[in-house]
């Protein structure tokens, strides 16, 4: 990944979490953390990863809120940064670390088989 991507990839990040957090008021969100951001090659979408707090079933309905408010977060974003063009969002849910703790626990079973 080149510096310029790394850098626009890095500010996405930060003000996407910034406009969530504190622009979006949605008592459904409850309390979510951007956890990365992933630009297309020619920075026309951007594969947002999202978790939430709580359960599973938060995970549901948090990306229904944030659906709904890509338009407005996209906005958002348009002015605040100097851009072309703001790339097309998609919010995912990050199970990354729920393969970890698979990952973790698969390593314990292992070792302790031996």
């Amino acid at each position: 990944m080149s510096y310029k991507s790394e850098r626009l990839r890095s500010l996405y990040l930060k003000e996407i979490t910034s406009i969530i957090q504190n622009e979006v008021k949605d008592p459904k969100l409850g309390f979510v953390t951007v956890s990365d951001v992933a630009l297309s090659a020619d920075n026309s979408l951007a594969k947002v990863y999202v978790t939430f707090l709580g359960k599973d079933e938060r995970n549901e309905a948090g990306l229904k809120v944030l659906d709904r408010a890509k338009g407005y977060i996209r906005s958002e974003l348009a002015k605040r940064l100097k851009v072309y063009k703001v790339p097309e969002l998609r919010f995912m849910i990050d199970d990354s670390l729920k393969r970890a703790e698979r990952i973790e626990a698969i390593i314990d079973k292992i070792n302790n088989d031996k």
